[in-house]
């Protein structure tokens, strides 16, 4: 480990100051003697130069990883990890030998270099850095046993994987090989979650570094072969205390238009400052374009110029160096007028808001696809920091009417914002000092709420656990929708079983499987209770019941080829084929056995633990346990996604409705007159993985024994 100057804010000129905001001053560290703990909360990659002691390229640009995080004493990290490089898998002939790996390499980086040079005139010695022969299986479709060829082929920086793949693919790159028909596998994986799956990184897990050019308190340089990662157990299960920087703005619009930053000025900046997990906060104040009436629970800065004000506020991030950013809509309307209303004033120090000293944070539009549907949001780079907007968060995780924060907060909280209707801010700002104490404590107010809702809804502890269970960022969590957790979990298992995943082109369109079991509704108003007789884990339990996995799948002319009998053959209800667990375990019921074993034994720690926030993590986790589980059949399902395969999806589904219609028959078969009972039951309603049963008896402890007593001749 190598240890950059120390740029805490305390060696740094002097500031203004709102109240005790800073870090803890950082401990003397000798890199000789001392290692270095931090639980990393953001991990992202740079391209630069060369660090001299350092494994890889010894010239040229090369690939630098990048951990942000916090000590357990509380001081800011940013880790820089040398030597890794990104690599893809092809499969290769068996008439391919360790002879051809030479003249392969070298063919294929003359005509990776000469492709990118003449695209842009990069200059850099060698493209593809190395060509390995290994040894295992594509990860779709059972063929058999045996091992096949693919090569490993390791490159200099990411973006020339995209080029190597073209030219292997629509050209013949090595003349011996003309005649074969190259399949790229693993090559749309991004170099931050090759990394963290390689170096057995999970999402915010405790980073070791055995014994700057950054706002971080410590800044180090470390090989990726040296640092350790430990997983989330025992001591290491602890989170670190975050500093969260909730803030609101208020703009002064007008009549009838929205805002506009190249019109409408910032004349109010409400912040609060606090530690993740502790109930006080740092420092709660307001930044005030005019003067402003004392306000009791917080400090007031007033500004005679929006100017002055803005350079102000974006001193004072710096200065309190936040590891999150909250807010609410602060991806979509906060930050993006903050930086567009400094743009158009002119203000060139403004949005330096990240970690690095020399980048500034800039606008981006992004279109995703996730689980609240396609949507275009905006993206702000803030390198170090996470943006955890409860907007998102709240509408990633729950459903109501109206995702406005006075509707969100009385569904949660059961309060409301400040009362001050939107129309008349203006009039406050260009009133007294007295009215715009009205509208600093409504700003303040709305910093307060976003706060409120973290800590009730424990969005950030549950997110955590989330990026532990599934093995990546943090950040992926709110902007890459739930494919990128699966497929984490599928690169980590493969590649220690020894499989490559093809990388899939994904479009719209194809195949359609048949949807989940409705059993149509048997409308009415019932006075008696109705039971809800619901199967545990049902997709995930049926994937684990019939072997069905990618692994696993058996097209028809290979059945007789292999020789492979029907007891060692399972069709599903959908008519696909897949080898039984005796011939091949599949991959996914692997993943999702281990999922609902740690689900299991986290509920029984859960029941045992007394300290409250182990509880918090402890329950955070079973939960994540339980979504990432039941994600893994919707993964297969989504043909706009990096690996469909209907023929899983289809048939967990039509297992599905073959248990729901049985459900149903045994129910109203059983509970009859006839067979002792007080009435004739009657399912009123099935969806997916449950059912709804009327028994028709009007005592609730009646209902409720009669639905036990189904459960238990169901299962």
């Amino acid at each position: 480990m190598l240890k950059r100057k120390d740029s805490s804010p305390q060696h740094g000129p002097k500031k203004m100051r709102c109240g005790n905001i800073l870090r803890p001053p950082v401990p003397l560290l000798n890199p000789d003697n001392d290692g270095l703990i931090f639980q990393e909360l953001e991990l992202d990659h740079y391209v630069g130069q060369v660090y001299t002691g350092m494994p890889g390229p010894q010239s040229g640009s090369v690939p630098i990883m990048r951990m942000f995080g916090v000590t357990k004493s509380g001081n800011s990290v940013c880790c820089h990890v040398h030597g890794f490089s990104p690599y893809f898998y092809v499969n290769l002939p068996d008439s391919f030998s360790t002879a051809d790996l030479a003249p392969f390499k070298n063919k294929l980086n003359n005509m990776v270099l000469a492709d990118i040079r003449m695209a842009n005139k990069t200059e850099i010695p060698e493209a593809v850095l190395m060509v390995e022969l290994v040894k295992g299986k594509s990860l779709v479709e059972y063929t058999g046993e045996n091992d096949t060829n693919f090569a490993k082929i390791t490159l200099a920086l990411p973006r020339f994987l995209a080029v190597a793949k073209r030219l292997l693919t629509s050209t013949i790159v090595y003349e011996p090989l003309q005649n074969h028909n190259f399949f790229c596998y693993e090559s749309n994986v991004d170099i931050e979650t090759r990394f963290m799956v390689d170096s057995n990184i999970l999402g915010c897990c405790w980073i070791e570094l055995p014994a700057v050019t950054s706002r971080c308190q410590i800044e180090v340089d470390i090989s990726w072969v040296d640092f350790i990662a430990h997983a989330p157990e025992n001591e290491w299960a602890t989170v670190a205390q975050f500093r969260i920087h909730s803030f609101d703005i208020e703009c002064a619009g007008r009549k009838g238009i929205f805002p506009e930053p190249d019109v409408d000025p910032v004349i109010q900046i409400a912040n609060v400052v606090k530690l993740h997990g502790d109930n006080d906060v740092i420092t709660r104040n307001i930044f005030t374009l005019k003067s402003c009436a004392p306000i009791g629970h917080a400090e007031v800065f007033s500004f005679e110029t929006e100017e002055r004000m803005l350079e102000a506020w974006a001193e004072f991030v710096r200065e309190v160096d936040p590891d999150i950013f909250t807010g609410y809509n602060i991806n979509n309307f906060d930050f993006p007028y903050l930086i567009d209303r400094a743009k158009h004033l002119k203000l060139k120090s403004f949005n330096f808001l990240g970690r690095l000293l020399s980048v500034r944070s800039e606008v981006k539009e992004t279109t995703t696809q996730t689980k609240i549907g396609r949507r275009t949001y905006k993206s702000i780079n803030f390198e170090g920091r996470v943006p955890y907007d409860m907007l998102l968060v709240t509408k990633r995780d729950f459903k109501f009417r109206s995702y406005t924060l006075n509707s969100v907060c009385q569904e949660i909280l059961g309060e409301q914002k400040e009362d001050v209707h939107y129309s008349i801010i203006t009039d406050l700002q260009n009133g007294d000092d007295q009215t715009r104490r009205r509208l600093a404590v409504y700003c303040l107010k709305d910093a307060e709420l976003p706060l409120r809702l973290l800590n009730t809804v424990l969005s950030f502890t549950n997110d955590v656990e989330m990026a532990r269970v599934t093995g990546v960022p943090i950040t992926s969590l709110l902007t890459k929708g739930e494919q990128v957790k699966v497929v984490a979990q599928l690169l980590r298992h493969a590649r220690t079983a020894g499989y490559f995943i093809p990388a899939h082109q994904g479009a719209p369109g194809g195949d359609q499987y048949e949807g989940a079991t409705v059993i149509e509704p048997v409308r009415g108003y019932y006075t008696e209770p109705i039971v809800t007789l619901d199967f545990s884990s049902l997709y995930p339990s049926i994937m684990i019941a019939h072997n069905l996995c990618y692994t696993t799948l058996l097209r028809a002319p290979l059945k007789e080829k292999l020789g492979l009998t029907n007891d060692q053959v399972t069709t599903t209800p959908a008519n696909c084929m897949f080898v039984k667990s005796s011939v091949r375990p599949g991959l996914l019921p692997h993943i999702l056995q281990h999922l609902l074993a740690a689900r299991k034994k986290t509920k029984a720690l859960l029941k045992d633990e007394t300290d409250p926030v182990i509880k918090t993590v402890l329950n955070g986790r079973q939960l994540a346990y339980k979504i990432s589980a039941n994600s893994v059949y919707g993964f297969t399902g989504a043909q706009v996604g990096k690996l469909p395969c209907l023929e899983i999806s289809g048939s967990v589904t039509a297992y599905g409705r073959a248990m729901i219609e049985q459900t149903k028959q045994e129910v109203e078969q059983h509970y009859r007159i006839e067979n002792g009972y007080e009435t004739d039951a009657k399912v009123i309603y099935g969806d997916t993985d449950s059912v709804m049963v009327n028994f028709k008896v009007s005592s609730l402890e009646r209902s409720m024994e009669l639905g036990k007593e189904a459960a238990e001749l169901i299962s």
